[in-house]
């Protein structure tokens, strides 16, 4: 039976254990290590974001900073996860060539969750995989997953949620709350377990570690021996250490240069959020700088760092993107699970788009904030809208329509405002009142056969029923607007019911030029 190395490294701090992630995969790619099991623990706590995504986007820094939570950056892709004193991480590290028999990733994946599976099992918990790269019992998560490659070695990992601080967690992160959607779900509560949740107490954690062992022995066939670190891993660990200690790492600086317009764009695929930023060089419509995030998989993990460096001085060419995209994913074989080539085309040319708006009056930094359902931009303005969408949260909290359609255009709020500059130019304004609200406005303005529409709502609410919005069929460009929204303060359910009570604010700066450049299209038409 072969002999793999169970490796406890205890509690370490976040950029411990990040080290060791690399320091591991390394050693394993040349064979200096043995294949390992490792058990990971995190003290202080910590939230750790996956290789490609953005500090900034997915961690509330102040938060984590005053109450003592480490944030760092892990070697693998997927999203941002929140490790307190309880969870449990578990690694293994292997020759790719010992599983060359399953393929395709999530065969792959699917293998590596089951000594978990089992492990849970012995523990009284029947859990199983769902796809793409979860264990779920009864369909809420009690561990996510991902992985990465280097040199015909991988690295794949999960947390194994024992305890779960729920209301930490959600301060911590700024909650992907798109993802949501998909799973049908309506909180967090509600989408995973814990451990101690599915037993109703919390077992010794060494009792933990035994039953997965166990697990990961029946799993693989093999025989795991207990060992630590050896003498070259701890002397990497010292050298490498304050490497990913350091801001460079943790914040990953992969800016756009300043000196260039930034354009972004973002889009919500089955592979997870996914936003291109992108500087371009006005004059000459070259891409100086281009950055790729997001809560996806990319295989190997440093594939969207060269797919970046590729795309750098590339033409904002149409022909060119998409030829370049491809040939690279062909040429390189690198994978990004549940996004194609095409969604990154895509992706790009929607942030070059963005430069188009300047025909219209609008600057890059202002159509940042602008998103397209159906038709690109430019277009849904030179055809025309019918009617402006407005969300019921810009209302006065006082105001006798805040829970109604209509408005007296008093001015003591931006949706007044709004409603007249939309009967100004001659589009209908209606205040939504709640999702099923949405949907049915939706539904009618469809049967009308309007045009297109404009609508205001946070990018969250976009990201989330972006399908929603292109089911219904209709053309539209949706504003982002200002102030906390409910997404921020973790109350969307209670928004969507029409019965959130805080206040926001519409660009209307913005959509007053949106409605000057359909009004000089309108004009110069009918001449």
């Amino acid at each position: 039976m072969r002999e793999w190395r169970l490796l406890d490294t205890g509690h370490r701090c976040a950029a411990e254990n990040m080290t060791l992630d690399d320091i591991l995969l390394e050693c394993r790619s040349q064979n200096l290590i043995p294949n390992t099991i490792r058990f990971l623990q995190f003290n202080p706590p910590a939230v750790l974001v996956g290789y490609h995504q953005v500090v900034e986007h997915e961690v509330r820094i102040d938060y984590c900073k005053n109450h003592g939570i480490d944030i760092n950056r892990r070697i693998t892709g997927g999203g941002a996860i929140y490790f307190d004193k309880n969870s449990l991480g578990w690694e293994i590290i292997a020759s790719t060539s010992d599983f060359i028999n399953y393929q395709p990733l999530e065969r792959l994946y699917k293998k590596m969750c089951e000594g978990v599976i089992l492990g849970l099992k012995a523990l009284g918990i029947q859990a199983s995989f769902r796809s793409k790269n979860d264990i779920e019992i009864n369909g809420r998560k009690i561990s996510g997953t991902g992985g990465t490659e280097r040199n015909g070695a991988f690295l794949f990992q999960g947390t194994l949620l024992i305890d779960f601080d729920v209301d930490t967690m959600l301060r911590a992160l700024r909650i992907p709350i798109m993802k949501l959607k998909d799973k049908e779900i309506n909180s967090v509560k509600k989408r995973v377990t814990c451990i101690k949740w599915e037993l109703g107490y919390q077992p010794n954690i060494d009792e933990i570690k035994h039953a997965l062992t166990n697990g990961f022995e029946n799993a693989f066939g093999i025989k795991l021996v207990e060992g630590g670190l050896t003498e070259t891993e701890n002397k990497l660990l010292k050298k490498r250490l304050s490497r990913f200690q350091s801001k460079k790492w943790i914040f990953l600086e992969r800016r756009p240069l300043n000196e260039a317009v930034e354009v972004y764009a973002i889009r919500k695929t089955p592979g997870g959020l996914i936003r291109a930023s992108l500087a371009i060089d006005e004059g000459t419509k070259i891409i100086k700088n281009a950055l790729i995030t997001g809560d996806f998989f990319a295989y190997p993990s440093k594939a969207i760092l060269d797919l970046e460096a590729i795309l750098k001085y590339s033409p904002c060419d149409e022909k060119e993107i998409r030829q370049t995209v491809y040939s690279f994913f062909k040429n390189t074989k690198a994978k990004v699970l549940g996004i194609t080539p095409e969604d990154i085309v895509q992706i790009i040319l929607e942030a070059i788009e963005k430069m188009k708006y300047e025909e219209f009056g609008i600057n890059p930094s202002e159509a940042n904030h602008l998103y397209t359902i159906l038709k690109k931009g430019p277009e849904i303005l030179k055809d025309g809208c019918n009617v402006l969408l407005l969300p019921y949260c810009a209302k006065l909290l006082t105001c006798e329509y805040r829970k109604k359609d209509g408005c007296v255009m008093c001015g003591k709020c931006s949706v007044g405002i709004a409603y007249e500059l939309a009967l100004t130019s001659g589009l209908t304004p209606i205040t939504i009142q709640n999702f099923e609200h949405l949907m049915q406005t939706l539904k009618e303005l469809k049967r009308k056969g309007v045009k297109g529409f404009l609508g205001c709502c946070c990018e969250a609410f976009f990201c989330k029923h972006q399908n929603d919005f292109e089911q219904a069929g209709i053309p539209a460009i949706l504003i982002d607007i200002d102030s906390q929204t409910c997404y921020d303060l973790g109350k969307e359910e209670i928004a969507l019911k029409g019965d959130f009570e805080n206040q926001t604010e519409l660009k209307i700066g913005l959509l007053n030029r949106l409605l000057q450049a359909m009004s000089i299209f309108n004009n110069s038409g009918s001449k």
